[in-house]
């Protein structure tokens, strides 16, 4: 099967070299010419321009966008509308939020195009291991977009569906990071605990790897936790600094939206907040009502 994938990203690129090497056509599109000469050493057609995508696909085309969210996307479906026919398909392989996607989905069936949101995850080790594939769209389109899904998948039948209609891949996916931020903050907090009990000198990358099999809480997370903390025991030169990429937010905002407790996502967005924050003038304030009602001592600079 045939494919354009826009943006050459690690993931992006990743994504097209699977493919290749499960046998399809792919065609390159990124705005770095490097970027586009990488793949085709692999095999990619590279496409310089989107007058260059639509020329080298045959109808019914379909174009992947691995673009950022938000105005990316929007300006790469703009991009490609006059250059597409009816029943071609757009596919959004980014972390959209679910709300765009419905919009963008309308907006293109108005023109007799398709629009497929896949919620993608795997990370750097989808190359290797495959992706999970969280698919939203018409179930005709998804039908016939299989082969593709199948190649970027662990398995033809394993870590990717078909989950709902448009936008429910992208909010399926919100909601798969929203629960990792969760996971990710108690893995944290657990291995602080042990680091900060010196007198046991415990050996946090041996605990790891312990926990790693026949363990309740063996994961993918726990596994990169022992490669991390087999490289950097002590993980010296990392700054406590914790970004995300909006999914979290998101996820707490329709928590707040449908009316659904969700205490352990919600604080753990906060602690990412939190850590940006070097000079804390809350923290700094709590220390100053301490000392003005208790006589306790500050620590001063």
């Amino acid at each position: 099967m045939e494919l354009c994938i826009i943006g050459l990203g690690r993931m992006g690129a990743n994504m097209a070299e699977r493919l290749l090497r499960g046998g399809h056509r792919v065609i390159a599109h990124d705005r770095n010419i490097e970027a586009i000469e990488r793949l085709t050493v692999k095999g990619a057609i590279g496409a310089d321009s989107i007058e260059a995508i639509a020329a080298a696909l045959t109808p019914q085309r379909v174009v992947w966008l691995m673009v950022p969210s938000g105005g990316p996307v929007e300006e790469a479906i703009h991009a490609l509308i006059p250059y597409l026919k009816p029943d071609d398909v757009i596919v959004d392989g980014g972390n959209s939020h679910y709300k765009d996607t419905l919009r963008r989905a309308q907006a293109l069936r108005e023109k007799g195009l398709h629009f497929v949101d896949v919620g993608t995850s795997g990370g750097t080790w989808g190359l290797q291991e495959g992706y999970s594939l969280m698919v939203g769209g018409d179930p005709a389109v998804i039908e016939r977009l299989k082969p593709i899904f199948q190649t970027l998948a662990p398995g033809p039948d394993k870590g990717w569906g078909h989950v709902g209609p448009s936008g429910a891949g992208h909010f399926v996916k919100m909601i798969h990071n929203g629960i990792e931020y969760g996971m990710m903050q108690a893995f944290a907090e657990g291995f602080a605990l042990m680091q900060r009990k010196a007198e046991f000198r415990l050996d946090l990358h041996q605990i790891a790897d312990i926990w790693r099999h026949g363990s309740v809480v063996r994961s993918w997370l726990l596994d990169l936790i022992a490669k991390a903390l087999s490289e950097n025991q002590d993980l010296r030169g990392i700054q406590p600094f914790v970004e995300d990429s909006g999914e979290g937010r998101w996820t707490v905002f329709e928590a707040v939206e449908l009316d659904v407790s969700a205490p352990v996502i919600t604080l753990a967005l906060l602690h990412r907040l939190r850590s940006r924050d070097p000079d804390s003038f809350a923290d700094k304030l709590l220390a100053a009502m301490r000392h003005q009602f208790g006589g306790h001592p500050l620590k001063r600079k």
